[in-house]
């Protein structure tokens, strides 16, 4: 049984938490957290975009600490769980490779490829992993098109768009703040840059449209292009100023011998979706089963999946730093791309 710490309860520490209690060899049996009421289990106050709404919480038998270092030296943890704000992820990961801990860190990875680049490499000299939350392959719809595309099943893949578009998250503290959250394209749209690193490797240089809040873009569209011509790919993400429609997400990804569609959008009232839907060269229109659909799902996939990789020793091909890191370049090359009105560079 793999004896889990997670550092901070926040939204994405809540989810961690329920998550886990749905994974077999896996415990949560310490957090840290600042604040009192949480640690005493109050977590009305917690609120997001989706899941359950935060609750009263009966943390009996859940050792509660203040500090990241009180959970960091713990000695009965296998497995630090980082859901602390952004800007505190590279410190807090080599700390945790200090204590002899394998790290499991919410994305994005770090603000600043430096900062990301350290995490990488404390985790081969600590010699112990280092797994970073792109929980989106998990999600159904997502892990069908990665299982189509790297199995070939339906052909070559020829490209694709991704979109990912939200309201103003108003209950997030500092979200536009460059230096703590990084605003959209580190908080949202690293979702897709991942995934489209995951399925098409990594571009060779971007161009991108948009428009600025402050410091960070705000709302962008990028095309992508990569060392194999042929892949057309584009994605668009960002904040609306409309609070009608929460959340909405999709894709429509090219095959040599299908298209797949999805899309789904969040309003207030009630959702709106257009399920998987595979398109094949033969005129065929399939509806695969995909299950039930609850977001909390797919995270209870991803942490199976660490559990896997740590159990068995063999690195997870999705959840890897170098990918996130990688992800992380990506936004930081769009983001230069709009506020520069020109093409960037990727490596």
């Amino acid at each position: 049984m793999l004896r889990i710490g997670i550092a901070g309860i926040g939204f994405m520490g809540m989810i961690h938490y329920l998550s886990y209690a749905k994974v077999r060899g896996a415990k949560v049996v310490a957090l840290a957290e600042p604040d009192a009421k949480r640690r005493a289990g109050d977590w009305r106050g917690i609120q997001g975009n989706f899941g359950p709404a935060g609750t009263q919480m009966d943390l009996k038998g859940v050792r509660t600490y203040a500090t990241f270092e009180e959970l960091a030296a713990d000695p009965d943890l296998d497995v630090i769980d980082v859901c602390l704000p952004p800007a505190l992820h590279p410190a807090a990961t080599v700390a945790a490779f200090g204590g002899g801990k394998a790290v499991f860190c919410e994305k994005p990875i770090a603000l600043s490829t430096a900062a990301a680049q350290k995490m990488v490499a404390a985790g081969e000299r600590a010699q112990r992993p280092l797994m970073i939350g792109h929980v989106l392959p998990f999600f159904p719809e997502y892990a069908f098109a990665y299982k189509a595309v790297t199995s070939g099943k339906y052909g070559r893949l020829l490209g694709g768009h991704f979109k990912r578009v939200i309201s103003d998250p108003l209950w997030l503290r500092d979200f536009w703040d460059p230096k703590k959250v990084g605003g959209p394209v580190l908080d949202l749209h690293i979702h897709d840059a991942h995934f489209i690193r995951l399925l098409c490797g990594m571009p060779t240089s971007v161009t991108s449209n948009g428009r600025m809040r402050g410091e960070c873009v705000e709302f962008l569209s990028s095309q992508f292009q990569f060392a194999d011509r042929d892949l057309a790919v584009t994605a668009t993400s960002g904040v609306i100023n409309q609070q009608g429609r929460g959340f909405t997400h999709g894709f429509e990804i090219h095959l040599q011998r299908a298209t797949l569609l999805f899309d789904l959008a969040m309003y207030a009232g009630g959702n709106i979706a257009t399920p998987l839907t595979v398109l094949t060269k033969d005129g065929k229109v399939l509806r695969p089963e995909l299950g039930g659909g609850d977001p909390m799902d797919g995270f209870a996939a991803e942490l199976t999946e660490v559990v896997r990789a740590l159990r068995s020793g063999k690195p997870s091909p999705i959840l890897s730093g170098d990918l996130a890191r990688d992800a992380l370049v990506m936004c930081q090359k769009e983001s230069q791309s709009v506020r520069t009105g020109k093409p960037v560079k990727i490596g």
